[in-house]
């Protein structure tokens, strides 16, 4: 008997995110070239994809370690 798998409806699988969620402005300053390519692909991740280019993000613990480490490399407004 094969086992029965339960599928995830599209709400369960959506993050529901608070209405007084804060956001995060953070732009890129310098150029990840140089420096090390996980930190290259954090500022990837975040969605920065030039030197001056601003994203905003939710003001989560994820995000806050995203900029830790490449805190060098953006400014957060």
């Amino acid at each position: 008997m094969a086992p029965t798998a339960k599928k995830k409806t599209a709400a369960a699988r959506t993050t529901a995110t608070p209405a007084a969620a804060t956001k995060l402005t953070i732009t890129l300053r310098k150029s990840p070239i140089g420096f090390n390519r996980n930190q290259a692909a954090v500022v990837q991740g975040m969605g920065l994809r030039r030197i001056g280019h601003s994203v905003d993000l939710l003001d989560t613990p994820e995000t806050r370690g995203m900029i830790l480490k490449v805190r060098h490399l953006v400014e957060v407004g």
